[in-house]
């Protein structure tokens, strides 16, 4: 699974949504949800998310740019992923929450047990740092 598009995984009154994933080495993912994550778009959504956490990475990145809107079915699902990576020692993290998003998280006081990166080079210094712990030296090129 080294990069893979999802197209439309649903629909609602003129809010779409899809999703893409990038691998960023071995142990790593970055998924890019963009639109609205509501009850109609979450299942597809769970999907997309339970394929990557199949590959058993070490971290899955959300990067949030693109996402404009998230209910209560958006987050169930992110719960669930973040469940489910601890399961397999993995870690879940977040990057570029829009305000509204941002708001959400607030609410429900989701942040302060979430990892966010400011920046795709804050989220590189971070995989660099956690490869060099295990031991390889390496680092990740993009």
């Amino acid at each position: 699974m080294a990069s893979s598009t999802a197209g439309l995984v649903g629909e609602d009154n003129n809010m779409s949504f899809s999703v893409s994933v990038k691998s960023r080495g071995d142990n790593a993912y970055i998924v890019y949800p963009e639109g609205s994550l509501n009850s109609d778009t979450a299942p597809g959504f769970e999907r997309q998310i339970d394929e990557v956490i199949a590959q058993q990475p070490h971290l899955m990145v959300l990067d949030l740019e693109k996402l404009n809107y998230i209910s209560s079915a958006g987050i169930r699902v992110l719960l669930k992923a973040k469940k489910d990576m601890k399961a397999i020692d993995g870690k879940v993290s977040f990057m570029h929450l829009q305000p509204p998003v941002r708001k959400v998280f607030d609410i429900i006081n989701a942040l302060p047990s979430l990892s966010i990166f400011a920046s795709i080079q804050e989220m590189d210094d971070y995989l660099d740092a956690m490869q060099q712990q295990v031991g390889g030296g390496q680092t990740l090129d993009d």
